[in-house]
């Protein structure tokens, strides 16, 4: 019978329930898409930092001004982390993925009428920082939404991997805007890179919801998404209430807001200040180079860490020895190479130093990024939102705190340290505290 179903192309009862998760070919595919789509929204969350040495310049803000203006975006990227991965859990990640797409594609578009009107009607950064506050509003929900995805579509054995692959977008997108970003500002302004990226994102929008009706995911309904521990083999329905009492008294749950707090404030440091520090200290190097280099290396550290957790797993290691293992080597290369900073002055050892620091970032995304699927799996998009929205907060405290310092001591090793200290102090508490074991 099974046979004659199967020739018939009818699936049988055990394909009908292992329809909770994607098959390869959907997998696949999903990563791709979800892949791209978060390149393109980093390439229009980091373009700002590319090239604010040049708006700076042109519209003559200070440090402290820079600095106001990048992290203006934290500010709204904070403040959806948790509705997004709430909202996600209950109606599809790939519907608040949409329309999250849609709303940040046009604020990057207008973003550099909004910063020339501002200079020339007002004479101050306000509307720039509330339209950089939105953008954050619309891409806060972004990653929430693909983690509720991979928690209820993807193998608790290939989740690792998975979640690499597209967490890998955003360095692609880092990488996107730092090498085709600084071209087409130096050659053609600083203007032309926001227009290109916004049309990029809206054009990804149309992939997206034509990939999800040829899918049959996306019905423009609320979505019946089915959770599966793939290793208990307990189901639930995504209407299923968020535990919250229960997971506000687990320690390893504060151990990992802890934990992807000090690493956020790292990442973030890197991610807005690194144009800044070369262009000051290098002024004759080319931007390219140093805009480009550290996230490319980036990249192949993101996909082999995936690969290791998910080829450890495998292996019979604990998830939780995993995690700390892979955890240790993101906090101690970052903590390691940022302090090595302090003590080269040649422009390739301090290039070296810098790639390797945000080349042990590349271990983020199969470590703590992954672990609300690890303690949470049924409501995987709500516990990465507030985890998220916690480490959102040193995007604008971190960033405009490192601005301050630069503004008042023009020292970037008192910026490093203290990045590295906060490093060792994320590490410390999750090798203590933290597990890969589910708490709710």
């Amino acid at each position: 019978m099974a046979k004659e179903e199967k020739m018939l192309g009818v699936p049988s009862m055990s394909s009908s329930i292992d329809r909770n998760h994607w098959t390869r070919i959907e997998k696949k595919n999903w990563t791709v898409m979800l892949m791209c789509g978060t390149a393109m929204l980093y390439a229009a969350r980091t373009i700002m930092p590319v090239c604010i040495v040049v708006v700076a310049k042109e519209m003559n803000w200070d440090k402290r001004e820079s600095g106001t203006v990048l992290s203006a975006f934290f500010w709204g990227y904070t403040m959806t982390q948790f509705i997004g991965g709430y909202v996600s859990d209950h109606v599809g990640g790939e519907v608040v993925l949409f329309i999250s797409a849609s709303l940040w594609s046009v604020f990057t578009l207008f973003t550099p009428p909004v910063i020339n009107i501002s200079a020339v009607m007002y004479k101050s950064l306000s509307a720039v920082f509330a339209f950089r506050m939105m953008l954050g509003l619309s891409q806060g929900v972004h990653f929430p939404s693909i983690t509720s995805l991979i928690s209820r579509k993807v193998h608790d054995h290939e989740k690792s991997l998975t979640f690499s692959l597209i967490g890998t977008g955003a360095h692609c997108g880092t990488l996107l805007s730092g090498s085709l970003g600084s071209y087409l500002m130096e050659n053609f302004g600083w203007e032309t890179p926001f227009f290109l990226f916004g049309f990029g994102g809206l054009l990804w929008t149309f992939c997206l919801r034509y990939w999800s009706r040829k899918s049959e995911i996306y019905n423009g309904k609320t979505l019946e998404l089915i959770a599966t521990d793939g290793e208990s083999g307990i189901q639930g329905t995504v209407h299923e209430n968020v535990p919250w009492k229960t997971l506000f008294t687990k320690v390893p749950f504060w151990s990992l807001l802890v934990a992807n707090y000090c690493q956020s404030n790292a990442f973030y440091i890197l991610l807005s200040w690194l144009p800044t520090f070369f262009h000051e200290n290098f002024p004759e190097a080319r931007s390219w180079v140093f805009n480009v280099v550290p996230w490319l290396v980036i990249v192949p550290c993101n996909i082999t860490a995936g690969w290791l957790a998910d080829k450890l797993i495998k292996g019979g290691y604990q998830v939780t020895a995993v995690r700390k293992m892979l955890v240790s080597v993101l906090f101690c290369g970052c903590s390691l190479f940022l302090l090595l900073i302090s003590f080269v002055s040649d422009y390739y050892s301090t290039l070296l130093c810098m790639t390797l620091a945000v080349a042990s970032c590349g271990f983020y995304s199969s470590s703590l990024a992954i672990n609300p699927v690890d303690i949470a799996p049924r409501h995987a998009g709500a516990v990465f939102g507030i985890m998220n929205m916690t480490s959102a907060i040193p995007g604008f405290v971190g960033v405009y705190m490192a601005g301050y310092i630069l503004e008042t001591s023009k020292s970037w090793s008192a910026v490093f340290n203290q990045t590295a200290a906060i490093n060792i102090t994320g590490w410390l508490v999750f090798l203590l505290l933290g597990t890969a074991r589910p708490i709710i």
